[in-house]
């Protein structure tokens, strides 16, 4: 472990030397992680990608690696489709997430590689770092910020960075968000 590691603690993630408040999945963290659980899942991922809404963030908000988000893009969550955990475009017939929505949580989002790119099916999709809803307001599986934390986070983070997940009994979702 190093501190360019992100490491999801019981008070909050840490990350380069500081402590960031954290919300994840509104069932807490597991090692058997399934479509649609609530749960966030445990072990080493790493950051794949990162997304931003061009008409919300401003050019110094955003590290240079990402990539916009289009008015047609989706996230297939349908463990039975091909494209199973990837990121897809409209028009597109199956279960999908919009990734343009009409609430700031993804203006800026970072990708993990979480069961992709070759997804298993029901192993779980989409688990991204986002802005949180509310403080202390857990995800469906997600990690979520404050947006000033989360853009500070990802203009430090590069493609490959890890985030370390170990599952924790003491990792209750409303517990992280209260870290200072």
């Amino acid at each position: 472990m190093s501190p360019a590691d992100m490491v999801l603690t019981p008070t909050g993630l840490l990350f380069h030397g500081r402590r960031f408040p954290v919300t994840w999945g509104r069932r807490g963290i597991t090692d058997k992680k399934r479509e649609g659980d609530l749960c966030t899942p445990s072990g080493s991922l790493r950051i794949v990608a990162t997304l931003y809404r061009p008409d919300r963030m401003s050019p110094q908000e955003i590290p240079p690696w990402a990539a916009p988000i289009g008015l047609q893009d989706r996230w297939c969550d349908a463990p039975d489709h091909p494209d199973y955990n990837q990121l897809v475009t409209k028009p597109f017939g199956q279960t999908n997430e919009r990734l343009r929505r009409a609430d700031p949580l993804y203006d800026l989002v970072m990708i993990t590689d979480w069961n992709w790119p070759e997804a298993v099916p029901y192993r779980g999709s989409a688990i991204f770092l986002h802005q949180w809803r509310r403080m202390c307001h857990p995800t469906a599986g997600c990690l979520a910020f404050r947006r000033d934390h989360l853009i500070w986070i990802a203009g430090r983070a590069a493609p490959g960075t890890r985030l370390l997940i170990r599952p924790d009994r003491r990792l209750r979702s409303e517990e992280g968000c209260k870290a200072r």
